[in-house]
């Protein structure tokens, strides 16, 4: 018995049936349970929620995630219902291993919520395709109540920001600031005399984390214990908390200039090298310098006058470049799996932005000594300090090769 709630072909008789449901995290927080209660009319149904649930939206609530909170939310609401009648409900199952923990996202915790809907002989509540997928596949009646699209949401962040605004700095009980300018030419202004209060960057933090669930343009780049970065479209959004800060702050850095490789005025000998020659590139400056810039003006050029094909490789990815060239983040965590299926799609150039550590600059080298362009940025104020970066990470013979 499979019931798509978004289906023409809904029987309305199938809801009579409804005697017992189990639904998983994500229903919780999309508080799927309450509307199908309410809108289908259902009488007393047994709502059993698994412990694996319970224990995710705890884990993302200690994280100050708003979908734990809001799951935490749901539930006592659920809660409210049992005591006025109109449901009863029950908690079950066992919490998650450290393993199962580890591997949530490898569908671990998924499938302790599809053990406990089959021994309660219940309906799966979801609004995770691939869990309504794999319970169909093992024989579990579903309900799939696809995630309501909420379109672009603009960000109060964004108000902050007007043409020549490079980044906004928030935090509690500071004034906000903001980098204005252009690279080589920033001052710090302030925006405003009123100090940011917690409750006004938590309310903002939890909007920036609830646009990346439902804006398919807007996705997590780093997600650790007190520390998240979000990219949103051309914002990249870093969020600080205790004990990783001292105190609530988020920054929102977004690229105040898009210039080709003509507006650099370059001489005819250096255009000639990028053009026939150059195989190897270091872009080196201080932060706020145009590295990122002139790395894009780079890739315009190669993708859009040479007609070559350009990869970047990027964490965040925050690159704005072209719909021809593809971004790749670090796969499974690891840049060195990204270079491996790099080497498979064969691009004539990459950019790797940027080239922090030994294995940023090994997998540099790597790639380069199999024959692929590679344009690196890197933070050095000379250029004799971008190649002391890299000569004391692989072997001097190879420098000519690499560079």
């Amino acid at each position: 018995m499979d019931y798509d709630y978004n289906s023409e072909y809904n029987d309305e008789d199938d809801y009579d049936e409804i005697k017992r449901i189990v639904p998983d995290t994500s229903a919780i927080i999309e508080g799927n349970v309450e509307k199908i209660i309410n809108e289908k009319g259902l009488n007393y149904p047994e709502i059993i929620i698994p412990e694996a649930v319970i224990a995710e939206l705890e884990h993302q609530a200690n994280n100050q995630r708003p979908t734990g909170i809001r799951g935490l939310e749901n539930i006592k609401k659920l809660q409210d219902l049992a005591e006025i009648g109109k449901l009863s409900i029950r908690i079950t199952g066992r919490r998650p291993t450290k393993f199962e923990k580890d591997n949530a996202k490898l569908g671990e915790i998924d499938g302790l919520i599809r053990d406990v809907a089959k021994d309660e002989l219940a309906l799966l509540l979801t609004s995770d395709k691939i869990q309504a997928k794999t319970a169909e596949a093992q024989g579990i009646p579903t309900i799939y109540y696809a995630q309501e699209y909420k379109g672009a949401i603009d960000l109060k962040i964004a108000k902050f920001f007007d043409e020549d605004t490079m980044s906004v700095h928030l935090k509690e009980n500071v004034v906000p600031m903001a980098k204005k300018g252009k690279p080589g030419h920033i001052e710090l202004v302030k925006l405003a005399d009123e100090k940011f209060t917690y409750k006004q960057l938590e309310l903002i933090a939890e909007e920036i984390l609830e646009k990346e669930r439902y804006d398919p343009k807007t996705y997590l780049e780093v997600d650790r214990q007190g520390a998240i970065v979000v990219q949103s479209r051309d914002l990249r959004i870093s969020i600080a908390r205790p004990p990783f800060s001292e105190g609530l702050e988020i920054t929102a850095v977004r690229p105040v200039a898009e210039v080709s490789l003509d507006d650099y005025h370059l001489s005819s000998q250096l255009i000639e090298r990028l053009t026939n020659s150059a195989r190897g590139i270091l872009i080196s400056g201080s932060p706020g310098a145009g590295k990122s810039t002139f790395a894009q003006a780079i890739a315009k050029f190669y993708d859009e006058d040479l007609n070559k094909v350009v990869k970047t490789m990027e964490s965040p990815r925050d690159l704005q470049v072209g719909d021809t060239i593809t971004q790749y983040a670090p796969l499974e965590g690891d840049m060195d799996n990204t270079a491996d299926i790099l080497l498979l799609v064969r691009p004539d150039f990459t950019i790797y932005d940027e080239l922090r550590k030994n294995h940023d600059f090994k997998i540099f080298a790597d790639m380069r000594l199999a024959g692929v362009g590679m344009i690196g940025v890197v933070h050095a104020t000379r250029p004799i300090d971008a190649i002391q970066r890299i000569a004391s990470r692989v072997d001097l013979g190879t420098i000519p090769s690499i560079v």
